[in-house]
């Protein structure tokens, strides 16, 4: 069965992921464009799905006959209502992170998914499919025994003076919270944020470096550090502490050269580069499931987990140094 598709929001991500189902993977094809810019939807006609139809509005694609499936990958503001367009109709609904710019707006997609009972929509959480976290996930679950500790970083390098010091939280640790989450099998209970100094790239709005301690319901602490001007590159770094090991996450494959008096290899600049792999698997993952008529992956559930943990960790930047506790509603039998 090929699974028609329609994409609401042609932008960098939405043309790329337009780019993958018609190009690359198997079982889909893109038959329905919607923008808020019109322009940018007939340029993705144009290249990529000729045979697509160019809709007004994301709400009259979701509704045509020919959709059977829809990938929401507009501005995260409108998330919710298209998300919740995609569960009305009954049709499968792929939906970038965030699922909501809000922990309510996404327990109404929980509530929505719930009341319709069964699975249509998988978050863009694509971490989870990234070779390098899936063997640091197995060596977690077969060689380093119970996970005691976490280091981790996320850096980028540089953003616009519009990136602000929420956004560190909502826009960049959102991935890790909810790989975390994953690669622990476990919940967080509390949150806590401190500053080191500014970096000289900052500016006014934006508190750069910071570092977000979580801890897990099992009493795991994770300390990840949010460097988005780092400059040097783009860089995610996670390291397991368990009682019997230590596991890392894989470096991305790199030729390593003796060049210039010096052994050094290349690091990436670009998280589409460094994630390009992962974002096939799950649009293949979300494809496969979409034909049967339901959701794999990522759930609503744990969107919303992210989005509860992510609010968290913005009022614990807001009271830097102080614990913010964190809880949770009883898990729903869905995603059980």
């Amino acid at each position: 069965m090929t699974v028609r598709i329609g994409v609401i929001g042609t932008g960098a991500i939405g043309r790329d992921h337009a780019r993958r189902i018609n190009q690359v993977l198997a079982g889909g094809k893109i038959v329905a464009l919607s923008d808020v810019n019109p322009a940018s939807a007939e340029a993705v006609k144009a290249d990529i799905a000729p045979d697509a139809t160019v809709y007004a509005t994301g709400e009259e694609l979701i509704a045509a006959a020919d959709v059977d499936a829809v990938l929401v990958t507009s501005w995260g503001a409108t998330h919710e209502q298209y998300v919740l367009a995609a569960i009305a109709a009954g049709k499968p609904c792929f939906c970038e992170k965030p699922l909501a710019t809000t922990a309510t707006g996404a327990k109404r997609i929980v509530d929505a998914e719930v009341a319709f009972g069964r699975r249509l929509v998988q978050v863009g959480f694509m971490r989870r499919y990234d070779a390098g976290y899936v063997a640091l996930k197995q060596a977690i679950e077969t060689h380093t025994g119970a996970p005691v500790m976490v280091h981790a970083a996320h850096r980028n390098p540089a953003v616009t003076e519009a990136y602000t010091t929420p956004m560190a939280i909502h826009d960049t640790l959102i991935h890790e919270i909810d790989v975390f989450r994953w690669l622990l099998e476990d919940d967080y209970v509390s949150a806590r944020v401190t500053f080191p100094r500014t970096c000289a790239r900052s500016h006014a709005k934006l508190r750069d470096p910071q570092i977000v301690t979580l801890t897990t319901a099992k009493g795991v602490v994770i300390n990840t550090e949010i460097f988005v001007n780092c400059h040097y590159g783009y860089d995610i770094q996670c390291e397991v502490v368990g009682e019997d090991g230590v596991a890392s996450l894989p470096e991305p494959m790199a030729v390593q050269m003796r060049l210039g008096a010096k052994l050094q290899n290349s690091i990436l600049t670009d998280w589409k580069d460094r994630f390009v792999a992962s974002y096939d698997v799950e649009l293949q993952d979300f494809l496969k499931a979409a034909a049967e008529g339901t959701a794999s992956g990522p759930t609503s559930w744990d969107g919303y987990m992210a989005a509860v943990t992510a609010d968290a960790c913005v009022a614990a930047q807001d009271d830097e140094g102080a614990t913010v506790a964190i809880s949770y509603p009883s898990r729903p039998a869905l995603y059980a």
